[in-house]
Order: C-alpha cells, then sequence, then structure tokens
C-alpha cells in the first residue's frame, strides 16, 4: 500500500492479502487487523465503463482508496467489493417519463425503465448530468442511477418533461 498523505487515497499495488472483507455487521471493510475500516462504494466515472473506478469512503466520506479494476483485487476481496455495489446502488435505464412534479426540497419523478415502472425523488438541485457519450444521467435521494441514453428517443411528452432541466 502506498500512501503519499493522510488526505490522498490509498492505492491498491500489491496483492499479498485480502483488502476487503464483509464484516459480521454486513458492511465493506477495508485493510486488515486495527487499520480496517468501514467503507462505503461509490462508481467514479466513466458511466461507460460501471465495473471501473470504484471510490471506497470512510464514514465521513473521505476516500480512503481507489479500486481502479476489481479484476486487479484477490477473489475474496473482489467478491466481497462487487456484493456491496450490488446493494449500494442500481442503474437504470429510462425509457419513458410519465410525470415530474416538484414539492418543498424533492423532485418526484415516475418513469419507465427497461426494468420496470419506478417512482424516485431527487433533490431540487440535483440536475441531470450530460454524459460524455450522449444522454443524461440522474441520482435519486437513496443513490440509484437512472440513465437516459438517448433523451431524443423519448415521447414527445417526456421530452417536453425532461427538456426544462437539461437545456
Amino acid at each position: 500500500m502506498n500512501t503519499t498523505s493522510s488526505t490522498e487515497a490509498e492505492w491498491f499495488l500489491d496483492n499479498d492479502a485480502p483488502r476487503l472483507t464483509r464484516g459480521a455487521d454486513g458492511r465493506l471493510w477495508h485493510g486488515a487487523g486495527d487499520d480496517a475500516r468501514p467503507v462505503t462504494v461509490r462508481r467514479c466515472f466513466p458511466w461507460s465503463e460501471p465495473g471501473r473506478f470504484v471510490s471506497l469512503r470512510d464514514d465521513s466520506g473521505a476516500e480512503v482508496a481507489l479500486v481502479s479494476h476489481p479484476a486487479e483485487l484477490d477473489p475474496s476481496s473482489r467478491e466481497a467489493l462487487e456484493s456491496a455495489l450490488a446493494e449500494a446502488g442500481f442503474l437504470l435505464e429510462v425509457t419513458r417519463i410519465f410525470a415530474v412534479k416538484d414539492e418543498v426540497e424533492v423532485r418526484h419523478w415516475r418513469v419507465e425503465t427497461r426494468q420496470g415502472p419506478r417512482r424516485f425523488q431527487t433533490r431540487l438541485d440535483d440536475w441531470p448530468r450530460l454524459l460524455p457519450g450522449g444522454g443524461f444521467l440522474l441520482r435519486d435521494v437513496s443513490g440509484d442511477l437512472y440513465r437516459i441514453p438517448e433523451p431524443e428517443a423519448l415521447d414527445r411528452h417526456g421530452q417536453s418533461l425532461l427538456s426544462p432541466f437539461v437545456d
């Protein structure tokens, strides 16, 4: 492990011992022995490669490690990471937008996804993000991701609901 300062992330450089485990509390833990600490996972860009570049963050949200490619981890660490990613959030593909309604501090969305109908909320100040390859990405208040790959493929009603947030 290479640590250059207390504010920089630790990088996975060796495979001497498993770095990630599932604790008895069900959480993902990074490190071993007295140095082990619980972490949460956050996918990083590019969204076109959701299995790469995973940030491991402590309870205060500070990054403690970056996994550039899970295949480089030992099998037990990779399994623990993949399990945590599955629990952390989903990437759902939006095919239709039925309704968008603003309320106090949240925006309510009612959509159809490839995985079925969904209702979710975003913060009012969280706007759809333009993706490098086109399309938009939304993150709901619980961390799930909604991708609108081709906004122009939405029906006219869906486009009219989306347009105030992306123009």
